[in-house]
């Protein structure tokens, strides 16, 4: 329910409304996340298979640069986090920016942005499933098990550990980020080691001269930086579930400005520092899209099992992100569903406080994506993986906007801002907003897989017309249901 309507309600029931939520999806939630679990939850969102896994193929084409690609998307990645963080001290939601979309842009804005984060972590899941079947097939144990088996398992693990408890989830985070820290850590440290010494890596002395005697920080030229910011924001996309997750926490007041400001510097250190560190190790030409970068310079100095090490944390990294999806879409499509433009069963949750309907709904189109292994294994990553940067895109593009509406109504006096708070408004969301899409746009420079994604946005936008006029009426219901409870 949007929240103009409570205010045009009349003064009749002010301890009805003391005791309900704003959005009616918040309730029924336990509070079990802990500062501990958010926080490596905003680690998880901002480390993952785009640093672990990307950055080889990245590094091979855009040189050092990437370097600057990771630091400029890393800057708006946190612009939108920290204007998420104020919302959230605003007024905590596990409907997150769907249930602010409902209030600053009325409940067609909250359908889209719901049905865009539902499109972007449901394909998100297909991909990361498709990871995990092939990162398993590295291992010899597991060549003769088909890929779309091996994706239904990891499914099936994911969607138990979901159904448990949100505390299960939390756990399963916080030791999955502590894994992916870990191994960054002490990658850095032995990279920072071989630096100090000058030891050879595969036949190459690390310094400054590795980038200088290959064609400098620009070895392409400006244009493969450029193109390759599209693939670095995806990299940072789950940055947003400290929103989601605050919704479950007894202070958010406390936990979510600790968590949002140490992103930046995580940003700094894992993203930047890493790139910096491995441009400074070997050329860009070494790397490949192949092999994450990682194993390719500790195989150079002939470290055994590197390669298998890093399998398991790129693994890992792919069963955290498949995790975070459901945690998310399961909360998202509850608070759409509560509201009428998400199926009813969407809202149902289970004893433990989970709300089970929406998850299970992300899973049947994760099945979908078992069906795609099974069909086109070589191209189903690929495929989804394009899709899906159209909903990150689109989401962040609207929590920027509710933003930008959230500060015009502070200042006419309606709402009050929290004392943690984006800064530089309205330019700081404009140059965001202007920087996404101007990162959409950039696909349209890949004739082979971007421009195709691009077609399909008039596909999605006919989709969401057609499945507003499907849902429009149960949406005015809904309302008006809510508005006669508070008038009573």
């Amino acid at each position: 329910m949007s929240k103009d309507a409570v205010h045009t309600a009349p003064a009749a029931a002010p301890a009805q409304t003391a005791t309900s939520p704003a959005d009616a999806g918040d309730a029924g939630y336990s509070k079990d996340l802990k500062h501990r679990h958010v926080n490596m939850i905003a680690i998880g969102g901002a480390i993952g298979t785009g640093l672990f896994l990307g950055a080889g193929g990245r590094l091979h084409t855009a040189g050092p640069a990437l370097a600057l690609a990771y630091l400029v998307c890393g800057v708006f990645a946190f612009f939108v986090v920290r204007a998420l963080g104020e919302l959230v001290l605003y007024r905590p939601s596990s409907g997150s920016f769907v249930s602010y979309a409902r209030e600053f842009l009325g409940e067609k804005g909250a359908y889209v942005a719901g049905w865009m984060y539902f499109l972007n972590w449901s394909t998100t899941g297909i991909a990361d499933i498709t990871a995990i079947a092939l990162y398993t097939h590295y291992w010899s144990l597991f060549t003769p098990v088909p890929q779309w088996l091996l994706a239904l398992i990891a499914l099936a693990v994911v969607l138990a550990v979901n159904l448990i408890s949100v505390k299960i989830f939390g756990e399963m985070e916080f030791w999955f980020a502590i894994v992916k820290v870990a191994t960054l850590v002490a990658f850095m440290l032995v990279g920072i080691f071989l630096l100090a010494t000058q030891h050879d890596v595969g036949g190459t002395t690390p310094g400054v001269s590795v980038i200088t005697d290959h064609g400098g920080v620009l070895p392409h030229g400006v244009m493969p930086v450029v193109l390759v910011m599209q693939g670095v924001i995806f990299a940072y996309a789950a940055l947003e579930l400290v929103g989601v997750a605050a919704g479950e926490t007894a202070e958010p007041e406390k936990i979510v400005p600790r968590a949002v400001n140490s992103i930046m510097w995580r940003v700094g250190v894992f993203y930047v520092g890493s790139v910096v560190l491995l441009a400074l190790l070997l050329p860009g030409s070494v790397y490949s899209a192949d092999e994450s970068p990682f194993v390719t310079v500790l195989s150079k100095i002939g470290v055994d099992g590197a390669g298998d090490v890093m399998n398991l944390v790129v693994l890992t990294a792919a069963m955290s992100s498949l995790n975070s999806g459901l945690y998310s879409t399961g909360r998202i499509l509850r608070s759409m569903a509560t509201a009428g433009s998400a199926p009813r069963f969407t809202a149902r949750m289970n004893r433990s406080q989970v709300p089970y309907g929406g998850i299970l709904l992300t899973c049947a189109v994760c099945v979908l994506g078992v069906g795609l292994n099974y069909l086109v294994p070589s191209q189903a990553f690929e495929i989804v993986l394009n899709v899906a940067s159209l909903g990150i895109i689109s989401t962040w593009v609207i929590i920027m906007v509710c933003h930008l509406v959230f500060v015009r109504r502070a200042r006419a006096g309606q709402v009050t801002r929290p004392h943690f708070r984006l800064f530089g408004s309205p330019v700081t969301e404009i140059a965001t907003i202007a920087f996404l899409l101007a990162c959409l746009g950039m696909m349209g420079n890949d004739p082979e897989v971007g421009r195709k994604t691009l077609l399909l946005i008039p596909v999605i936008a006919l989709a969401l017309v057609v499945g507003w006029f499907g849902v429009r009426r149960r949406v005015t219901r809904t309302e008006n249901e809510e508005l006669t409870d508070l008038t009573r």
